[in-house]
């Protein structure tokens, strides 16, 4: 994994005590935990809890130092949780990497090791910004590589032979309020706690919308991969 090890994650804060969202986000994978997983790049791994009513065993790969050293203060007296520098030989059957594969440069070489690293019948679930033309100036300073469609996983399932996926995009209104300030050249910088509390505000709004638009639009996108 080639994620940037010097990222401090300083945004997580901001979008962990976004509640609506995350309680959003977990009702799109939630069904896809199973007994041993994986978070990669969980930053300060939001979802531990759920995870850990549900799991036999958790592995959390984080390669920043200076939130490993947060997540390990966190977890020091979970018996489940076991921190991670790398995959290591061990195969698990759910891998779940959330908005962390636009942080590495070769996404089509991660997803592949990570799907390599799946038991058989496990689950790979990725969740990524969505629509480059949303990219901004914020996506670059956060160490954003790229944003994603699903033809642009389509390209990749197909390199790899992947066949057994299904992808949706969420949070209609997520998508208008980027676009809205990319296209009024409003700052990332102006009220961004702000922005985030709106933001999150009006996520019970998103899940209504999204009913209809999800097959076209949203500021995320979620991916689901089962192994054969």
């Amino acid at each position: 994994m080639n994620k940037n090890k010097n990222y401090n994650g300083w945004e997580l804060v901001f979008f962990d005590n976004a509640q609506n969202f995350r309680d959003y986000q977990w009702s799109l994978f939630g069904q896809y935990i199973k007994k041993n997983i994986l978070e990669v790049g969980p930053g300060n791994c939001v979802f531990l809890k759920k995870y850990h009513q549900i799991s036999k065993k958790i592995y959390l790969m984080e390669p920043s130092s200076k939130i490993r050293k947060k997540l390990k203060k966190k977890t020091k007296n979970l018996k489940k949780v076991k921190l991670l520098k790398d995959y290591g030989i061990s195969k698990y059957d759910t891998i779940i990497y959330l908005d962390v594969i636009e942080h590495i440069s070769d996404d089509k070489k991660e997803i592949f090791k990570a799907y390599k690293r799946l038991k058989k019948n496990g689950y790979l679930v990725i969740s990524v910004p969505a629509f480059q033309y949303l990219y901004t100036d914020y996506d670059r300073k956060i160490g954003h590589y790229r944003r994603y469609d699903k033809s642009s996983f389509k390209i990749i399932f197909k390199k790899l032979k992947l066949k057994n996926y299904k992808m949706t995009y969420f949070d209609s209104i997520g998508y208008a309020l980027i676009l809205l300030s990319k296209y009024l050249a409003v700052s990332n910088k102006v009220n961004f706690q702000g922005s985030v509390r709106l933001w999150n505000f009006l996520i019970p709004i998103s899940k209504i919308l999204d009913i209809f638009l999800s097959p076209f639009i949203g500021k995320s996108l979620m991916v689901i991969i089962k192994k054969n």
